[in-house]
């Protein structure tokens, strides 16, 4: 007999199919509407799909605008992440990039407007979040859940902006 104490089997996905991905919309939201399926680096094409949405449309949201959506879309993430690593039975399954999207969506709305200034921004962005120097070591290896996965490329977008800001003193751009 079964009581509510009871965990419940679970088949966890450990390679995740663009049919599973898009049977939900946290899924959706998790694997960077589908960019986290992408083979290999996962990350890095999130952050390219990140960049190219930043190009197309959210540049031209006010900066009013941008200063809810990201939040908004951060705190979406936590949920999304959360939720999709459950299923996985992984906290941050490198397919899950709507962290890295996220994160540099930060990055490029407080980085200089030019395409030359993004692609460094990228650089740095996808260097830092690779090579995961401290604290953001620290945090990926003890946060864990939907919170855990989004802290650390947040961390990994303040080390690219405190580089980007440096660069634009000793002007670079």
């Amino acid at each position: 007999m079964r009581n509510s104490l009871t965990p419940r089997p679970t088949s966890h996905v450990t390679h995740p199919t663009a049919g599973w991905v898009f049977q939900n919309l946290w899924r959706i939201l998790a694997f960077g509407l589908g960019s986290g399926l992408l083979r290999p680096a996962p990350g890095t094409w999130g952050t390219l799909l990140a960049w190219g949405l930043w190009a197309g449309l959210l540049h031209r949201m006010p900066d009013l605008y941008v200063l809810i959506f990201l939040p908004a879309a951060f705190a979406l993430g936590c949920v999304a992440c959360e939720r999709t690593g459950r299923a996985m039975g992984v906290s941050d399954h490198g397919g899950m990039v709507w962290d890295e999207m996220v994160a540099f969506w930060l990055v490029l709305w407080l980085s200089p407007d030019s395409v030359f200034a993004q692609a460094v921004a990228f650089g740095l962005f996808r260097a830092f979040d690779i090579m995961k120097p401290q604290p953001i070591r620290y945090f990926d290896a003890r946060l864990k859940g939907g919170f855990g996965v989004m802290w650390d490329d947040l961390l990994a977008a303040a080390y690219s902006l405190l580089v980007m800001a440096v660069l634009v003193t000793f002007g670079a751009f």
